[in-house]
């Protein structure tokens, strides 16, 4: 039986690969990480989400005060950076990047994958849009992969998946669309805004990223759709 275990945030990204693992693997198990960001819905989402699609289990691990930086999702000193739309997101660094956190919640996942039997960890990163995310590019997953074969040498074998590593938004948005119904329906409820809003906010990163990937896909976003009529200006979306 294949097993696997995704990294569900509780966002649009993982909440796609949840679904899309669903597909590929007989068994589905999800880890989420409590790590006291300030959009703590996120946490709640991914609960939701994870009973939405009936996995074979649910862990949500708590490591509050681990992460430090001057991210405003772990400080709460720091302001989340608005923009007026898609076009104005900066190049280089993104500022909500938070110094090793997927090096730390990836390697606690391959623990838990041995745990259970899971030959796979299903992660939602991609690297081909705006936002500077070291730890979300392909020499970053091929060296942890090195790292995971030589610490479970003769223990297990552990593979690292991203299906979504190589495509943008609109493609991200038109796989779940492909995956069904209860994959968008599961879109409605998961958690984005990086100042923890919902409805989401419009203008962080985060919100306009998606927002550009619904609007290039000809899809209406079901968390917007949930969340009631918003002011159309430009073809777009506003709060």
């Amino acid at each position: 039986m294949a097993k696997a275990l995704v990294v569900l945030s509780g966002g649009q990204d993982s909440t796609t690969c949840l679904f899309w693992a669903r597909t590929k693997f007989d068994e589905v198990h999800a880890i989420t990480f409590d790590y006291g960001q300030r959009h703590r819905a996120e946490v709640e989402a991914a609960k939701r989400i994870a009973r939405m699609a009936k996995v074979a289990s649910h862990e949500v691990v708590k490591v509050p005060d681990i992460l430090l930086g001057t991210s405003p999702l772990v400080n709460s000193a720091q302001s989340v950076e608005e923009y007026a739309d898609a076009q104005s997101l900066p190049g280089g660094i993104e500022k909500t990047f938070v110094p090793m956190r997927n090096t730390l919640f990836l390697t606690i996942a391959a623990n838990r994958a041995v745990v259970l039997g899971c030959s796979d960890i299903i992660t939602g990163v991609g690297q081909e849009d705006f936002g500077g995310y070291p730890d979300c590019r392909e020499a970053f997953l091929f060296m942890l992969q090195k790292t995971f074969q030589e610490s479970l040498r003769g223990v297990a074998e552990v593979n690292l998946v991203a299906p979504l590593l190589y495509l943008i938004k609109k493609e991200t948005v038109e796989l779940a669309c492909e995956l069904g119904v209860e994959c968008l329906d599961a879109l409605a409820y998961t958690h984005t805004c990086y100042k923890g809003e919902y409805p989401p906010c419009g203008h962080c990163h985060a919100c306009l990223l998606r927002q550009k990937g619904f609007d290039e896909a000809g899809i209406a976003d079901p968390l917007i759709v949930r969340s009631g009529p918003v002011p159309i200006v430009g073809g777009h979306c506003v709060r």
